[in-house]
């Protein structure tokens, strides 16, 4: 989660990509230039450990927008695939 986070922030598009379930990822994946993330807060994990195929990490990643300031809180489900953990989904929370 954290090195997904880490990613958008730093617009690196491929890597968000390739830890991608390919089930559910869309066609392509760009980040918003004008959006500049600012924090990461873990809310909750469930599994996601050693010896886990899946685990749901709930979290609210601040950000500034043109807009003004804003948080995405959502809870995301992971999975293992090849030995490497990919993001499936998410639910996002308003």
């Amino acid at each position: 989660m954290r090195a997904r986070y880490a990613a958008y922030a730093l617009e690196e598009s491929n890597y968000v990509f390739r830890t991608w379930h390919p089930r559910t990822r869309p066609d392509e994946v760009a980040a918003d230039p004008a959006v500049r993330w600012t924090g990461l807060e873990v809310l909750a994990t469930s599994g996601g450990e050693q010896d886990d195929q899946d685990g749901v990490v709930e979290f609210r990643a601040s950000y500034d927008a043109p807009g003004g300031r804003g948080a995405l809180h959502e809870t995301s489900r992971f999975t293992r695939r090849a030995g490497r953990w990919v993001y499936v989904e998410g639910d996002v929370r308003s």
